[in-house]
C-alpha cells in the first residue's frame, strides 16, 4: 500500500505549482527566468529536505519558539513555580501548572533566551543541580496531586562547570531520573528543539515520546562528539549523520512515539501551524493514557526503556 502522503509534501507541491505558473507567465511576457527558478526551486527542495546538518542549525535557530512560547499557546491558564526548597531558583528550567483544554497539567521545561542577554541569564537553556532538584521538586508535587505531567525538552545540557559538579550535578541528575520511572502520573516528553546529554535524558523518561520533526536527541552535542571521536571540533558537520539523532532515525529506532510535522523551513515559519499540530497530538496521547491503569503503564513505561539499544550476551 502505498504511504500516506505528508502535509508538508502537499505543500510542496503548491509552492511548485506557483513557481511553475510563474515560469509560464514570464515566457509569456518574453522573459527569461530560468536562472532564477532554479534558485528558487534549489531553496524549496533544501527547505523541504534539510541535512542533518541544516537541522541542527535550525534547533539552534534565536527564532525558533521556546518552552515558554508553547506554554503560553497550548495553556487557557499558567501558573510558574519557583526554587527547589534547598539552594536556589535556576531560571534554566521552567516549571509550574497549565490548564490544557481545561485539565490541570505540571509542565517542565528548559528555558532558553531570545537574545544574547536572555541566554546568558538563562545559562543558555543547562541547568545547575538546583534545576533539577526544582524539577523533582515539581515532579512530586504532581503525583501528590495526580496531575500528568508534560516536558518540553530544548537544551544543549546539563550545566557542566565546577559550581555544578561541587553541588552534585549528577546526583541531582539521577534523582529526576528515578522519580520519573516510578512516577504515578501519566508522562509525555516533547521534543521541540536540541536533546542534548543528561539534561534532555532526565525529562525523557516518559510514557509517549514526541519529536518535531527538526528536533534531536543525542547523548552529546556533534562538537563534542567531533572533538573526542575525530579529535578535531570543526568536523562536527562531518559526523553528525552517523549520529542518528534526528526524529526520523529514532522513531525508526524505536524510541519515538510520533513525529509531529513542521512547516518547512522550521516551526518559527509558521508557529500557529505547529501549535495546532501539538495541541492535537498531546490531546490524542492524553486522552489514551488517561483511560489505562497506571500500573500497567508503569509496566510499560519500565518495558519500553529496557528495550533500548541492542548487546549480545556470550
Amino acid at each position: 500500500m502505498e504511504r500516506p502522503r505528508t502535509k508538508n509534501e502537499n505543500i510542496n507541491d503548491h509552492q511548485h505549482s506557483k513557481l511553475e505558473k510563474l515560469i509560464l507567465l514570464a515566457r509569456n511576457m518574453g522573459v527569461d527566468l530560468s536562472y532564477e527558478a532554479d534558485l528558487i526551486q534549489q531553496k524549496i527542495d533544501e527547505y523541504q529536505t534539510p541535512t542533518v546538518w541544516q537541522r541542527v542549525l535550525m534547533n539552534r535557530d534565536i527564532l525558533r519558539p521556546r518552552a515558554e512560547d508553547y506554554i503560553k499557546a497550548i495553556c487557557e491558564e499558567w501558573i510558574e513555580l519557583h526554587g527547589d526548597r534547598c539552594f536556589g531558583d535556576d531560571s534554566a528550567v521552567i516549571g509550574g501548572i497549565g490548564k490544557f483544554n481545561a485539565m490541570p497539567i505540571t509542565i517542565l521545561g528548559y528555558r532558553k533566551g531570545k537574545s544574547t542577554e536572555d541566554n546568558i541569564k538563562n545559562n543558555f537553556g543547562m541547568s545547575h543541580p538546583e534545576g533539577f532538584r526544582k524539577i523533582n521538586r515539581l515532579l512530586l508535587q504532581a503525583a501528590k496531586f495526580h496531575r500528568p505531567v508534560l516536558t518540553l525538552i530544548d537544551t544543549p545540557g546539563a550545566h557542566s562547570g565546577r559550581a555544578a559538579e561541587e553541588r552534585g550535578q549528577a546526583w541531582a541528575i539521577s534523582q529526576v531520573i528515578s522519580t520519573m520511572c516510578t512516577l504515578k502520573v501519566p508522562v509525555i516528553s516533547l521534543f521541540t528543539g536540541e536533546g542534548g546529554s543528561g539534561g534532555a535524558l532526565a525529562l525523557a523518561i516518559s510514557d509517549r515520546l514526541l519529536m518535531l520533526s527538526n528536533a534531536m536527541f543525542s547523548i552529546a552535542s556533534p562538537e563534542v562528539c567531533a572533538s573526542i571521536l575525530l579529535k578535531d571540533v570543526g568536523r562536527a558537520e562531518e559526523v553528525v549523520s552517523a549520529m542518528k539523532i534526528t526524529s526520523a532515525d529514532l522513531y525508526d529506532l524505536g524510541l519515538v512515539s510520533e513525529v509531529i510535522d513542521e512547516p518547512i523551513g522550521g516551526a518559527n515559519r509558521d508557529f500557529d501551524l505547529t501549535v495546532l499540530r501539538v495541541r492535537k497530538s498531546l490531546q490524542k496521547h492524553y486522552d489514551e493514557l488517561l483511560s489505562r491503569d497506571i500500573e500497567d503503564l508503569m509496566e510499560e513505561r519500565y518495558a519500553k526503556l529496557r528495550r533500548i539499544g541492542v548487546y549480545i550476551e556470550s
